[in-house]
């Protein structure tokens, strides 16, 4: 199945707009996303100084923007779902942070576009939002004008090999573990009935297109943490998931497992 990329857009819109009702509660309780989403804030505080302007992509129901907002930071949250708009408006509420957190119904492909130019200290995009287009330049060529000098970017994408995935052909499962590597032309997703396509993009690619940025840090997440698609495993076995956690640590940054994992956090800064 191939879309135009408008068409691909609105597809996935329509997919998160359906999804935005029982996102949260549907992973609420998954341990290895609040372990993914402790890692990626983690990365990101190394380097965002405190009262910082943030932008960020593909914001979902608002975790993110409300746990940076509640560290004294300022977040326009974009997203191209009104659903999850919706959502994250009523938690900002909930969590009194109107006054640090505005939202805004916008493609990261139409940053051109948006009403909140900044200038920002960081362009923020968690958990793969970036993999549902195939057009990275055309989003990252708006970082530029949207930073201030010396302003990072901080981006968790889906990478073209996941060693996890591509263990499950031990169990036969030939088109999940070969589904990254076999996939220049882009995937096949679904949510509640709205197809869509993703692609999978590799570090090498993301530095291509950003080479007037400077690197600052990569590093695998779920590499030796199985990926929280695979139900219940910290809850099921604790002791064998705290061991991992600590592996994954100790090695997130080396060779090879910043590549293999089920994402990579990147992060630059754009150059004086």
């Amino acid at each position: 199945m191939s879309f135009s990329p408008k068409i691909n857009e609105e597809h996935a819109a329509s997919a998160f707009n359906k999804q935005s009702e029982i996102f949260d509660e549907e992973y609420a309780s998954n341990t290895i996303i609040h372990y993914k989403r402790t890692r990626v804030r983690q990365h990101v505080l190394k380097y965002l100084m405190p009262g910082s302007n943030i932008l960020e992509l593909n914001a979902g129901t608002g975790d993110d923007a409300i746990y940076f907002a509640s560290m004294g930071n300022f977040v326009h949250a974009t997203d191209i779902s009104t659903g999850m708009q919706e959502k994250l408006r009523q938690k900002v509420r909930e969590h009194n942070l109107t006054d640090r957190v505005s939202n805004e119904a916008c493609s990261y492909t139409a940053l051109d576009c948006l009403q909140k130019k900044g200038p920002y200290e960081l362009i923020f995009s968690n958990f793969a939002g970036l993999n549902c287009t195939n057009e990275l330049e055309k989003v990252f060529n708006s970082f530029e004008k949207l930073l201030k000098p010396g302003g990072l970017v901080t981006l968790v994408i889906l990478p073209k090999f996941c060693l996890w995935e591509f263990l499950l052909l031990f169990k036969g499962k030939f088109r999940t573990a070969t589904r990254r590597v076999f996939s220049l032309q882009g995937r096949d997703a679904q949510i509640d009935g709205s197809a869509f396509t993703c692609w999978y993009h590799s570090p090498k690619t993301v530095q291509r297109i950003l080479k007037n940025f400077t690197l600052l840090e990569l590093e695998g997440l779920c590499t030796i943490v199985p990926p929280s698609y695979i139900e219940n495993f910290a809850e099921m076995h604790p002791k064998t998931f705290s061991f991992l956690r600590q592996k994954e640590d100790q090695y997130k940054n080396k060779w090879p497992w910043k590549y293999v994992g089920d994402y990579y956090i990147i992060t630059f800064r754009k150059k004086f």
